[in-house]
């Protein structure tokens, strides 16, 4: 048997599970599984691991950050944006170690990069938790500035929503990074001035369910392009399994 599983502590959203079952069918893995695992808290990570008998997991929110003190190794490019999302797990002489990666920072770009026109030079993260780490680090690959957006910024690169709004002309890129919008909270967005965007806009939600969010629709009534999460999604659920199913180690 070959078990892999989400851990995070809400996860009735989650497509994860449909998406792997039917990946491993059509791949005629036999022995293959994928199962949503709610904790509400990480403090009994490991047991959870070696009770499921896991191979590999994803990690979601709100662990994204938080679940990198409690890995044996993490790779340079998970450790560079401070989040991981997806966990390999090894044996060595009766030990389970396990090993952390991010496959959603080239998800994320390598889903953005199609979208882009001439003008998309600089962007707004909304948020600033693991999956806004990612994004930036994305877009740090794609030479694209950005600036994170929090109700309490802290550091040079936030700001706060009033000041996101006044910039709004100048960054032609806002990617919500946060849960905000997502269900069953469908009625939320987390861009209050939806008359601030232009056909110019590229808005990119990372939130896939539901499709389109709130913040799509305004955005799209605006003519600005949209696009929901999804594609990420499936991406870096390809990179987790090509990581899982991989001999190579760190």
């Amino acid at each position: 048997m070959h078990r892999y599983a989400l851990i995070g502590k809400q996860l009735s959203h989650s497509f994860s599970q449909t998406y792997f079952s039917e990946r491993f069918a059509s791949e005629h893995l036999e022995g293959y599984s994928y199962d949503l695992l709610e904790t509400e808290d990480l403090s009994g990570l490991r047991k959870i691991v070696e009770e499921q008998e896991l191979d590999g997991f994803n990690v979601t929110i709100p662990y994204k950050v938080e679940i990198l003190h409690l890995l044996d190794e993490t790779d340079a490019t998970a450790q560079k944006i401070g989040a991981v999302n997806t966990v390999k797990v090894s044996n060595r002489s009766g030990h389970t170690r396990l090993i952390g990666y991010n496959t959603d920072a080239p998800a994320f770009a390598e889903t953005l990069k199609p979208l882009l026109r001439p003008h998309h030079r600089s962007a707004l993260i909304l948020g600033t938790g693991g999956a806004a780490q990612a994004v930036a680090f994305g877009l740090e690959q794609l030479a694209i500035d950005y600036l994170f957006v929090s109700r309490s910024p802290h550091g040079d690169n936030q700001i706060d929503y009033s000041t996101a709004y006044a910039k709004a002309t100048e960054h032609t890129i806002i990617i919500n990074a946060t849960p905000v919008g997502m269900f069953p909270n469908c009625s939320t967005s987390p861009w209050e001035r939806p008359n601030l965007l232009t056909p110019q806009h590229l808005c990119y939600d990372l939130v896939y369910n539901p499709s389109p969010t709130r913040f799509m629709q305004e955005a799209a009534l605006r003519g600005a392009s949209v696009q929901d999460g999804l594609p990420m999604l499936h991406r870096q659920a390809d990179l987790a399994f090509s990581l899982w199913t991989s001999t190579k180690s760190l």
